[in-house]
């Protein structure tokens, strides 16, 4: 058994997987899942072929079953049918998991794939959309542009499901505009751990609405969300900004003008940038909405002195979009399974990195043994629209973040090896503000990172475990890091 593992079993609390048949687990689902839905056991034959392999292939779950709904209905009766018998549940939207959490996260679970339950509808008086939990980010940009040029934030990696990311934050270029994925939610059909169906909004199901918005996976399925959309965007330009050769030296100066350049509290919210690190190379690149003659006044160029700029305009949305589908191919390919470790970090406009910090990272990341060529690390820039929202507004509670890291390390040829895992451990601890609490994304699923529920949930998790300990006393819904009831 390898390391990680042996961390995730120690943190799940979750038995090994179970025959699925003594109990009549088997029989209970074949009858929740009918018509066109269907249900997979691992003692089927093309078990593997039936969309439930992992994600991250250096931590391999198996379910005691994976169900394919095609309604609310079906959803809820898959939940009673694992509820009655003491199996946890887990869902998936047709995306992928970094720890595998769309697999349960650990051995033995039930797990609902909503890849079918794909409504969608729009209303041309108010613009909200209805859109199923099952829908890939892709699908969605399409779906809202064809319904009246419609759109609204999420993230760029166009094989994401929405059910999984619209209830964690949803961060993308757009964000600084218009606010996360989830601050377009207006309400939600849900199943709770009781079988019941239920919508949530901000005056029905109050506590079960606070709670989806922020840490579903916990709490309960979703299959429809009610969003507000924006009219999508029009010409954009989109830059680059590279410094392939030099010191360490000269990419730690650059790291130090982007981040103050970024971090002008009067810096316009209709731009959006990233910052990558790989091996010898450091790449700016990002989005500014609006016209060149716009994006000129702003002076990047004069910013980065000594990097390789371009920019080019987009006049097309869904253009555009598809040009940051590209670029997150650099993201583990895009969706393409792999043995992989992430990680994620953050700073606010009060601990950002200091020059001698910024200086001590570069210097490590220069001598390091990395364990791997294939790593990156992500500085996503935040802020705008998503810090003018109360930390306590919604379960999501990481509302003043300026910056995101997201680092990354991939074994091509086998599992993750431990020099790879303390290559990130150590770059997370050495840019990490003393004193400060640690924050994590919680999309950025770290398995290892201990006491998960406070890094992703900060000072909103005891409400979570209050409500948790009203809705799903029995921890139904469940993850290695999900939130327990109050009572445990």
């Amino acid at each position: 058994m390898n390391f990680i593992r042996t961390i995730l079993l120690a943190l799940g609390a979750a038995p090994a997987a179970r025959a699925a048949g003594g109990d009549g687990l088997q029989s209970c689902l074949n009858s929740a899942v009918t018509g066109s839905g269907s249900v997979a056991f691992p003692s089927d034959p093309l078990y593997q072929i039936s969309d439930v392999s992992p994600y991250n292939l250096n931590i391999a779950v198996t379910p005691a079953a994976v169900a394919f709904p095609t309604s609310s209905a079906q959803v809820a009766a898959i939940v009673k049918c694992a509820a009655d018998r003491g199996y946890h549940v887990q869902a998936k939207s047709g995306g992928h998991s970094y720890g595998n959490y769309g697999l349960g996260g650990t051995d033995g679970a039930i797990v609902v794939d909503l890849k079918n339950i794909q409504q969608f509808s729009m209303d041309n008086t108010t613009w909200h959309a209805i859109i199923g939990a099952g829908t890939l980010l892709g699908d969605v940009t399409q779906r809202l542009s064809a319904a009246g040029r419609r759109a609204m934030s999420h993230g760029t990696c166009p094989q994401v499901g929405s059910g999984g990311h619209f209830t964690i934050g949803g961060l993308g270029p757009t964000s600084r505009q218009f606010g996360a994925a989830l601050d377009h939610i207006i309400g939600v059909e849900v199943v709770l751990a009781n079988s019941s169906v239920v919508w949530a909004s901000e005056t029905e199901h109050e506590d079960v609405f606070w709670a989806i918005k922020g840490a579903a996976s916990g709490f309960g399925i979703v299959t429809a969300f009610k969003v507000r959309t924006e009219p999508q965007p029009g010409t954009a330009v989109e830059y680059t900004y590279s410094l392939d050769i030099g010191t360490a030296e000269m990419r730690a100066t650059l790291f130090k003008q982007w981040q103050a350049y970024m971090s002008n509290p009067d810096l316009t919210w209709k731009l959006a940038s990233t910052l990558t690190l790989l091996e010898e190379t450091l790449i700016i690149t990002g989005t500014f909405f609006g016209t060149m003659e716009e994006f000129d006044k702003l002076g990047i160029d004069d910013q980065f002195p000594g990097a390789n700029g371009s920019a080019v305009v987009i006049e097309n949305w869904l253009g555009l979009v598809a040009s940051w589908g590209e670029d997150a191919a650099l993201e583990l390919g895009g969706g393409i399974p792999s043995n992989f470790y992430a990680k994620s970090n953050s700073w606010t406009k009060e601990t950002l990195m200091s020059d001698e910090t910024i200086d001590k990272l570069f210097d490590y990341i220069e001598s390091a043994d990395k364990g791997t060529l294939v790593w990156f690390l992500l500085f996503d820039f935040q802020g705008g629209f998503t810090n003018t929202i109360p930390t306590h507004a919604t379960s999501y509670a990481h509302r003043d973040v300026l910056f995101w890291l997201q680092s990354y390390s991939i074994n091509l040829l086998g599992s993750v090896t431990q020099t790879q895992i303390d290559f990130l451990e150590n770059v997370n601890t050495l840019v990490s503000t003393d004193g400060a609490p640690y924050a994590a994304y919680p999309g950025y699923v770290d398995p290892l990172m201990p006491n998960g529920p406070e890094a992703y949930w900060g000072t909103n998790l005891e409400r979570l475990r209050q409500i948790k300990a009203e809705i799903d006393p029995n921890n139904v819904f469940r993850n290695p890091q999900s939130p327990a009831p109050a009572s445990q």
